[in-house]
């Protein structure tokens, strides 16, 4: 032809120059075509040795044309499109360079990768056609045949070498890795090819063809390996898995110690670290989470709404099959695995552990109330999570951390924690409903009797009512109950009941109803008349002649208790029912079942280390005693001072005492306790009338010493004061009223009894035991400290032994000497 051979594409320049009629059969003829195309086809598109651009449009319209050959032959006349435009792509194709600039010579057939493509098409002619997994007999001698092409396609030994290892991989692949004999050959191969990188004269294209036969080998490798559990179950026998993982291991070794220290370029694979070691661990790590979402999708496709009424099931299901999953692994894969991890068991472990958890999470994170399903979610995900943490455990035994690091990357479930803490949003939960009756108590409570059987209030009741319900409810949760939560609870009630009592001890304080001590003043001389029937008067002790004081006939007395102070005792009644059903409520704490499989009993975080028989609510009884107190100083107060002031404080010994003696106002009085007896509730009634008691012996005191200008005592009107006290001191300890007992009752009335006793003492000696003891708490020498004694200040707390108390007898003494000392020492003026 009469050019440089450089300058030819033969195979276009045999479809140009070869006819149809030169073959003696039509197909032949198109298979010869075909031959040719597939021939440009290697060397301009599928391994060309300068890099094609895939939207070349040259490129695009030779794929087309190589289509359409498939069908029918294409027309090579002098004349045919399609071979005109079959010339102009190929030539174009040929001659072109990698920097456009203009090149003397065409591409299509320039060695590498070529080459090799063809070299490797010949050696799959090693295979049996009938047989593609057997090799043939006569290997070697083909093997030897084919090392008459080295020179021609610039093949050696050394490229020989990954070439067969390529191609038996290869077979292997394509064969669907049904002859593991194939995998075993291709090990043997790479061990060669090992010691060849190691040895070789660094030849460019030699790590190329080495870098692109193992970077695919390895991909798919990565690509079986790091989703083993799938690939496995299609037919394939895991104990290829043997063959296969240090198949890969070598390759990837070999890639990374000896290609990349060749400095040849390589494709980069999924994982960075090559070392045999971190491969496993990838591949256990993906193949596991890729199986748990395949178990999610396959049958949990609705985890993650909430809303789903069997959400619950679904996630203890999921914990079932992560169990089974689990075992599978540790059983099927493990033990091939741990020949290159030490602790596959404990990774695999781990990272079910943790795909469990991520879901797990996101499945509390739209729980907010403790129901049973989460509930048992809760107690599942626990025994899986002590079973997983166990499986590491055992597996890290002979690591030198013993496994910590791979525990450390394990996220806990704190599934103590969480059931902790619903249960604590639960109690509050109900506890806020016990809060707003409190609330609507302190609007709306009239402190009324719920009913005649019920003299207690109705948001006792409701109160109440909360507490047992949240109790009986607490115990059917299905999960072990420990001490501790039950204590949680019963802090929870404590409060709730504290709240309740502060509300009904919230009426007022009793001094709020003791009126105000008049100012101290001197009594007024009475005419010698007056003196002379006094004189007479204790011949008539006893005797009750005033009118007012009545008498039996037309005289009804009644109570003069009040519907304030009344309320009060409701008070008093609601707070001894709060009592009676604490009793109930920690019996029901003590006694309810408990059960003790659940792993967060042994709570350390808030444990109290208290036994099962401590009691309950010690502090809120304590609380609600002091409130029982209070509420009975109130009410007693209320009705002496405001309810029976009229006849008590303001009617008793005004003007004279014979006038106006005791009889009539103990009359009320003993009308006062039978109602309050009527009204409050049996155990309330010792403190409610002891300290009815105590507030009428502080009242009569304040009649002797502090009654004001209405009230003038003498000496003998001792012994009639002394009687009255007598008989008020009996309606609190006589068999038919009496309610508190009378050793109680001799305790209190002796303070009164020796200020009673003062009143019987001579002027002079009250003087003189005034001076004695005003001088002793002021420091003062004993002579002639009259008229330097100070005036006592009134502390309230009356004493025979307080000046101020001696100094109030010596006022309310209407006598010729008391005047003459309290206007000598104290100038103090005559009352009006």
């Amino acid at each position: 032809m009469g050019r440089r051979a450089e300058t030819i594409i033969l195979p276009l320049e045999l479809l140009r120059h070869l006819k149809p009629s030169e073959f003696n059969d039509p197909h032949d003829y198109h298979l010869w075509q075909r031959r040719q195309l597939k021939i440009l086809e290697a060397g301009l598109l599928l391994y060309p040795s300068i890099q094609l651009d895939k939207s070349n449009s040259n490129a695009v319209q030779l794929r087309d044309i190589i289509l359409e050959s498939e069908i029918k032959p294409i027309d090579t006349s002098k004349n045919s499109e399609t071979m005109r435009a079959l010339c102009n792509c190929v030539v174009s194709l040929s001659w072109r360079s990698s920097n456009g600039s203009s090149v003397d010579s065409c591409h299509w057939a320039d060695g590498f990768p070529l080459n090799i493509h063809l070299y490797l098409s010949l050696m799959h002619s090693i295979f049996d056609i009938k047989e593609e997994t057997l090799v043939l007999d006569d290997i070697d001698e083909m093997l030897e045949l084919m090392k008459k092409t080295w020179s021609t396609l610039g093949i050696n030994k050394l490229t020989h070498n990954v070439c067969l290892a390529w191609t038996l991989f290869h077979q292997y692949v394509a064969t669907s890795q049904k002859e593991p004999d194939l995998l075993c050959a291709t090990m043997a191969m790479l061990a060669e090819v090992a010691n060849d990188a190691k040895r070789a004269d660094r030849e460019v294209i030699y790590f190329k063809v080495l870098s692109k036969a193992l970077t695919s080998m390895l991909r798919w490798s990565d690509k079986i390996l790091v989703d083993y559990h799938e690939s496995y179950r299609k037919n394939v026998s895991i104990s290829s898995m043997e063959n296969l993982l240090p198949l890969a291991l070598s390759v990837a070794k070999i890639l990374d110690e000896d290609i990349s220290n060749a400095g040849v370029l390589q494709e980069r694979v999924d994982t960075e670290d090559n070392s045999p070691g971190n491969k496993v661990d990838y591949y256990i790590r993906s193949s596991l989470r890729n199986e748990f979402e395949k178990i999610i999708e396959n049958g949990a496709q609705k985890l993650s709404d909430e809303v789903e009424e069997n959400a619950g099931e679904t996630f203890i299901w999921l914990a079932n099959e992560t169990d089974k999953l689990t075992m599978k692994e540790k059983e099927n894969f493990s033990p091939i695995l741990k020949r290159w991890h030490p602790i596959a068991v404990g990774v695999a472990a781990m990272t079910l552990h943790n795909c469990y958890g991520t879901v797990l999470k996101q499945y509390l994170a739209g729980v907010s109330t403790l129901m049973n399903d989460v509930i048992k979610v809760l107690e599942r995900a626990g025994k899986l999570e002590n079973l997983l943490v166990q499986m590491v455990v055992e597996d890290s035994v002979d690591c030198e951390d013993g496994g910590k690091a791979v525990v450390r990357e394990m996220v806990p479930y704190e599934v103590d924690s969480i059931i902790l803490n619903l249960l604590r949003s639960w109690i509050n939960e109900k506890m806020s409903k016990g809060e707003e009756y409190l609330d609507k108590a302190k609007e709306t409570e009239t402190w009324n009797p719920k009913s005649k059987t019920k003299p207690y209030a109705q948001s006792a009741v409701d109160v109440v009512k909360v507490a047992k319900e949240t109790v009986d409810d607490f115990f059917e949760i299905p999960i072990g109950i420990s001490n501790d939560l039950i204590h949680d609870l019963a802090d929870s009630l404590e409060h709730l009941f504290e709240e309740y009592t502060s509300l009904v001890a919230s009426c007022g304080s009793k001094q709020s109803y003791v009126p105000t001590l008049p100012p101290l003043t001197r009594c007024n001389r009475d005419s010698r008349f007056i003196k002379l029937w006094k004189k007479a008067a204790p011949c008539k002790v006893g005797a009750d002649l005033s009118p007012r004081a009545g008498s039996s006939n037309g005289f009804h007395p009644r109570s003069s208790t009040s519907r304030g102070t009344q309320r009060l005792y409701i008070r008093l009644n609601t707070l001894h029912y709060i009592l009676s059903e604490l009793h109930s409520i920690e019996k029901m704490l003590s006694l309810s079942p408990r059960q003790t499989s659940a792993s967060f009993l042994n709570d350390s975080s808030n444990c109290r280390h208290l036994a099962s028989s401590t009691p309950y609510f010690e502090h809120v009884r304590s609380f609600i005693q002091s409130a029982c107190q209070q509420v009975s100083e109130v009410a007693a107060y209320r009705l002496i001072y405001l309810d029976s002031n009229s006849f008590f404080y303001d009617g008793l010994y005004v003007g004279d005492v014979i006038d106006a003696r005791i009889r009539s106002p103990l009359r009320i009085l003993k009308q006062n306790l039978t109602l309050l007896a009527a009204i409050v509730t049996d155990k309330a009634q010792p403190v409610a009338v002891r300290e009815v008691m105590k507030a009428t012996f502080e009242a009569f005191l304040m009649v002797l010493l502090a009654g004001g200008n209405s009230r003038i005592f003498l000496k003998s009107d001792h012994e009639m004061i002394a009687e009255d006290f007598e008989n008020l001191k009996r309606v609190f300890c006589s068999s038919r009223e009496g309610l508190v007992a009378e050793d109680i009752v001799e305790k209190e009335s002796k303070m009164v009894e020796g200020i009673v006793g003062l009143m019987g003492q001579t002027t002079e000696q009250l003087i003189e035991d005034f001076s004695i003891i005003s001088c002793k708490a002021t420091g003062l020498g004993a002579a002639n400290v009259a008229q330097k004694v100070p005036m006592p200040p009134t502390t309230g707390r009356w004493s025979i032994t307080d000046p101020n108390t001696i100094l109030r007898v010596l006022c309310h003494r209407n006598d010729s000497a008391a005047n003459r000392f309290l206007k000598v020492t104290f100038q103090l003026p005559k009352r009006r």
